[in-house]
């Protein structure tokens, strides 16, 4: 049974940064394309990062400087470096994994989530 578990959100102040992890198991973790998404309130959810299981990495204009996507084959983990964080990045962020996403950031793409982890910027 595949699982994913977030983990590393919080509250933040505008500027400030976290690391988000993701513990995955129940599937062969290097061989699946994964992927940060998030949803804020009122939001559809969307694309934050995704990495390929060859490496290929993708980010959302939004964030692209600030966050940062990688992952640990031996640790079966996904993690999120987030830097310089704005108020705007507030949101649930979810983990998600699937064998082929075709390195697109489409939330449709990937078929396994994670249930969420809480990300508030504000002073």
């Amino acid at each position: 049974q595949v699982r994913l578990v977030e983990s590393g959100g919080g509250l933040v102040q505008p500027g400030g940064s976290l690391r988000l992890s993701c513990a995955a198991s129940g599937f062969i973790f290097g061989t699946y394309d994964m992927g940060w998404f998030r949803q804020a309130p009122g939001k559809e959810r969307e694309g934050v990062a995704i990495i390929t299981r060859s490496g290929s990495t993708r980010w959302a204009d939004s964030v692209n400087g600030r966050f940062t996507i990688s992952r640990d084959n031996a640790k079966r983990s996904l993690y999120l470096q987030m830097n310089s964080l704005k108020p705007e990045d507030t949101a649930v962020y979810y983990c998600a994994a699937d064998f082929y996403s075709g390195g697109v950031l489409s939330p449709d793409e990937y078929k396994y989530w994670g249930s969420g982890t809480q990300v508030t910027v504000s002073s």
